[in-house]
C-alpha cells in the first residue's frame, strides 16, 4: 500500500492513517527509525521488544523481581562503580 505524505519545515512526517494502523502504532508511543539503502523503515519499539523476549537470559540476581526494582538497583550499581 503506497500513500503520500509531505515533510513540513521542521522534518515532520504525518503518517496517512491506514498505514498507521496496518503497522499497528499508537499515538505518544516510540518507533525505531532505520535505513536501508534509501529507504526508512518505521518499527514498533514495543514490536521490537517482543521479537527479543526470550532471546537472553536473564542474570539470576534479577530473578523474582520486577522491572523497576531492577532499574532502581542498576543505577546504584552503576553509579556507585562510577563515582569511586
Amino acid at each position: 500500500m503506497n500513500k503520500t505524505a509531505t515533510i513540513t519545515g521542521k522534518r515532520q512526517i504525518t503518517i496517512p492513517i491506514k498505514l498507521f494502523k496496518a503497522a499497528n502504532l499508537d499515538k505518544n508511543k516510540k518507533v525505531v527509525i532505520s535505513q536501508e539503502k534509501n529507504r526508512l523503515i518505521i518499527t514498533s519499539a514495543i514490536s521490537l521488544v517482543e521479537n527479543l523476549a526470550g532471546s537472553l537470559k536473564m542474570p539470576a540476581s534479577w530473578q523474582g523481581k520486577d522491572l523497576e526494582e531492577i532499574i532502581e538497583q542498576s543505577k546504584t550499581d552503576y553509579f556507585a562503580k562510577n563515582n569511586k
